[in-house]
């Protein structure tokens, strides 16, 4: 029976670590050496050894730390977000969570019932039907048949899956075992629900479908969602923790905020510039009033303001019909703005062998809500056909205003009432 208090801690986390070794055999050896010295504490005493550094067991041979001294608690009515790039330890984390892994070192406690989609066609036997997986799933949840009888047709409703329920689940999809595993885990109403990125497997319809569940779920559990889209990340959650190498980075309940670090991290370890090279953008300068930015550098600029861009193209060789182009981005990587001219082509120019160009324009009234934004510049061929330099962030808007909108674009219209 779940409990009325909506602030009681569900989730909690201490000082969890997790290693593992990179060699198979040494592993193996290590096993045995463990169990070894957990029969017996005076057999190899050398399994006691702690790291004076960490105050964390001392890593042997190839061990590494998957991840390392995390500590977090979710309580009912929140959403964690968990972000970070691939072998981050997010992954680790949620199978320690779901007691598929035990951390070698911390505490984990887990209160009510527990509803995890963390592997695709995790739980499922692919021999039994649809029909017979519901059961099984549901019963290892801990749930009677008489209350997986009362929630079964609107798991099926909502896994979509009617026609196939008498099918064997090896002759599933993977998206209709997504569907399936998040109906079970949804449906039931856990007290804990755990979310990999799975869901990335599914249709764009049926992703909706369950953001608008976990959201609706969000007042009567936990929930902790794993994605690596942070438009998703932003829309459910409303607390995010940041993991890299294992170690946790950020973690707040200022969900934009730990988005831009994670965007920040991926922005500093990749080429930002890209393109054939035979032109480039040499300079280029943003002005809002007396303030002014360089390439790469951040204009802080107020909603409605104007913004002037100073932009100088350079060529080793002539190019007849070359055209520039802008285009803002929001911190989720969604293209907010195109800064393009009248026709709504680009800036149409042409460029002499070592020459150069300089193109300025004004955008009056800027209207984007408050927030961090990155700026792209593309020169390329007329025709599109060739791109001669792509600059991924040349420069970086920060938007203040009092709008606290999650829309990106204010639009500020006339309106007129009348009575009729």
């Amino acid at each position: 029976m779940k409990s009325d208090n909506n602030n009681e801690v569900l989730i909690k986390a201490e000082n969890v670590s997790k290693k593992f070794c990179r060699s198979l055999k040494r592993s193996l050896w290590y096993g045995v050496k463990d169990v070894a010295h957990s029969l017996n504490p005076w057999v190899m005493p050398e399994a006691e050894e702690i790291d004076s550094n960490t105050s964390l067991p001392a890593l042997r041979t190839d061990e590494f730390w998957a991840i390392q001294n995390i500590s977090f608690e979710v309580r009912r009515g929140e959403c964690l977000g968990l972000i970070g790039h691939n072998g981050a330890g997010k992954s680790t984390l949620l199978k320690i969570l779901n007691s598929l892994n035990r951390p070698d070192s911390g505490r984990v406690t887990m209160r009510g019932r527990v509803g995890a989609l963390i592997e695709l066609g995790a739980g499922f036997n692919p021999i039994l039907t649809g029909r017979e997986n519901i059961y099984n799933q549901a019963t290892l949840l801990g749930f009677s048949k008489q209350e997986i009888d009362a929630k079964f047709d609107e798991i099926v409703e909502f896994s979509e899956l009617k026609d196939f329920l008498d099918m064997p689940l090896q002759n599933y999809s993977s998206g209709m075992k997504v569907k399936l595993g998040f109906a079970v885990s949804s449906q039931l109403e856990p007290d804990i629900l755990i979310v990999d990125e799975v869901l990335a497997v599914g249709d764009v319809g049926f992703r909706f479908k369950c953001l608008n569940k976990m959201a609706e779920l969000m007042n009567k559990c936990a929930v902790i969602f794993v994605s690596h889209s942070m438009p998703q990340i932003f829309r459910v959650c409303n607390h995010v923790m940041l993991l890299d190498k294992g170690q946790c980075v950020f973690n707040s309940d200022e969900v934009g905020l730990g988005i831009e670090k994670y965007f920040s991290h991926f922005r500093n370890d990749a080429q930002a510039v890209v393109g054939s090279g035979e032109a480039r953008i040499k300079y280029l300068e943003l002005q809002c009033g007396q303030q002014t930015s360089a390439l790469g550098e951040v204009l802080h600029v107020n909603y409605g303001e104007d913004i002037k861009i100073a932009v100088v193209v350079g060529a080793d060789k002539k190019i007849r019909k070359a055209r520039l182009q802008f285009v803002v981005w929001s911190m989720e990587l969604l293209p907010v703005l195109d800064i393009m001219n009248e026709d709504l082509t680009g800036v149409e120019f042409e460029l002499n062998e070592n020459g150069e160009v300089k193109i300025e324009t004004e955008i009056k009234g800027i209207n984007l809500s408050a927030g961090k934004y990155m700026i792209s510049a593309v020169v390329n061929s007329l025709d599109n056909r060739k791109t001669y330099c792509r600059h991924d962030s040349v420069a970086s808007l920060n938007v203040h205003s009092e709008s606290s909108s999650g829309a990106h674009v204010l639009l500020s219209p006339t309106w007129s009432i009348s009575e009729q």
